[in-house]
């Protein structure tokens, strides 16, 4: 969709932001703007807290209207402590978190809030609409993450005075409720489209989970088994497991340790400049199970690393599995194809011999995640972590070799076509995120005029204005 440039055009004389439309004014944000800021009540005395008033942190800052929270303070830690109560319609910014690395959040208020010290409430005056400063905050949000100051602690804050002084575009009024209204209907579309190819990934990665699980305990497909010259209907017995149910007749059923080595590694000291400094070897930490195979290292080791904390040397291919956590990667499992060593955090899972297939092997680990998250929440192990010794144990279905191998290359071929269409749906959805960006900025700096925009039909572009237009 196309948008008309406005009719005039002045300049702004503020660098990153280039001319304005010519009717409209720039202003401080602190000259529109009051800010109010919050506070933590003592959490000492339980009588300031669970009450009815919310209070907010970052971590509410999710939504774009916010009404309510999980956290909720009393009247009496409204009388006795600095806090202050937020009308309706305020502009709620995060000011001080590592977020601010990277994002600007801003949110508007549904009700009556509070809100601790890392945020800002913006109480807007009769010049301002307080959806439009919302959209404006929004588009400039890069600016303002650029204004940020470092602590030493990494901390990122926006002082103020710094805000205070943070150039806001005014439009007429009643401009700028047109620009919100056009921005609420238009974002809303986008998030929509979003929202539904990212139910089309997860259902693409729900069939690509089906179809490992299946192949690694019944074999091929009828139709792939009898182009590979298997029996495409095996007999099926029990496998005596439970999250493997029936398996083939001809399959063995044994565990890990049986047919692989199974072992972890350590994180030298890092007070040692010995183990890392110019180190040349490896080493790898359980971030890697993210990854569909480990091409390059986390870190350098040395020699002397090596040898003084005892750390495995794994020749490729073999098995990656995550071990500690409670995050989604204790119990993910990946392909490694270097010669590496790895962290505590970590185990790997190395064939003996020609008796199994590491593709197959990973493909087997695919399937039993579920099963060994469960398997070390309880059950005597230390929970949100597995030892190297379940892992071993685990009983696994074992096809003889040349069939592992080619139920490896359908796998491999078949697991490729779905991770291929994932990737155009998320290369879409990275569009259609760029795109939205790129239509709030430019309908809050005035790059387009969309008071003519008419819901679901394009607006038209004056020709003399067909250069400033967002295509």
């Amino acid at each position: 969709m196309r948008y008309a440039a406005y009719p005039g055009y002045k300049p702004s004389h503020i660098g990153w932001l280039g001319e304005v439309p010519s009717h409209w004014e720039v202003k401080p944000l602190g000259y529109v703007a009051r800010f109010r800021g919050g506070a933590t009540p003592d959490t000492g005395k339980p009588e300031y807290w669970d009450g009815d008033i919310p209070w907010l942190s970052p971590k509410d800052m999710k939504r774009p209207v916010i009404e309510d929270s999980e956290d909720h303070v009393s009247a009496e830690a409204l009388r006795n402590g600095p806090l202050s109560m937020i009308p309706p319609d305020a502009v709620l910014i995060v000011v001080r978190g590592m977020i601010l690395a990277h994002t600007f959040p801003v949110a508007l208020t549904g009700g009556p809030v509070t809100i601790n010290q890392d945020m800002k409430a913006l109480v807007v005056a009769q010049v301002l609409q307080p959806r439009f400063l919302f959209w404006a905050l929004r588009g400039f949000a890069n600016a303002l993450v650029a204004l940020a100051d470092e602590s030493a602690h990494g901390t990122r804050k926006l002082e103020t005075f710094t805000l205070s002084r943070f150039p806001i575009l005014l439009p007429p009024s009643r401009e700028q409720r047109a620009i919100a209204d056009f921005l609420d209907r238009e974002t809303a579309k986008l998030d929509t489209l979003v929202a539904k190819k990212r139910a089309l990934i997860e259902k693409l990665k729900e069939k690509r989970t089906a179809l490992i699980s299946r192949t690694v305990t019944r074999g091929l497909p009828a139709e792939a088994a009898a182009k590979a010259g298997l029996d495409p209907l095996p007999k099926l017995k029990p496998s005596g497991i439970d999250w493997l149910g029936d398996v083939p007749e001809h399959w063995d059923v044994k565990p890990v340790k049986f047919v692989a080595r199974v072992g972890n590694g350590s994180t030298p000291s890092r007070g040692n400049t010995d183990f890392w400094l110019e180190g040349d070897y490896p080493w790898l930490n359980s971030s890697v199970v993210n990854l569909e195979e480990v091409t390059e290292p986390t870190e350098l080791v040395t020699e002397a690393a090596l040898h003084q904390c005892h750390l495995p040397r794994i020749t490729p291919p073999a098995v990656l599995i995550g071990i500690t956590g409670e995050g989604k990667t204790r119990g993910m499992a990946t392909t490694l194809q270097i010669e590496a060593t790895i962290n505590q955090h970590l185990a790997f899972v190395k064939p003996r011999d020609a008796r199994c297939e590491v593709r197959y092997l990973r493909r087997v680990f695919d399937r039993a995640y579920q099963f060994l998250r469960n398997e070390s929440d309880g059950g005597g192990s230390t929970k949100g972590a597995m030892t190297c010794e379940q892992i071993a144990s685990l009983r696994i279905p074992i096809p003889p070799y040349a069939e592992q191998r080619t139920i490896a290359d359908y796998l491999d071929r078949e697991t490729a076509k779905i991770d291929r269409m994932v990737a155009k749906v998320e290369e879409a959805i990275e569009r259609l995120q760029e795109y939205r960006t790129a239509l709030i900025t430019a309908a809050v700096t005035g790059k387009i005029d969309v008071r003519g925009a008419v819901h679901d039909r394009e607006a038209s572009v004056p020709e003399p204005n067909k250069a400033r237009v967002l295509a």
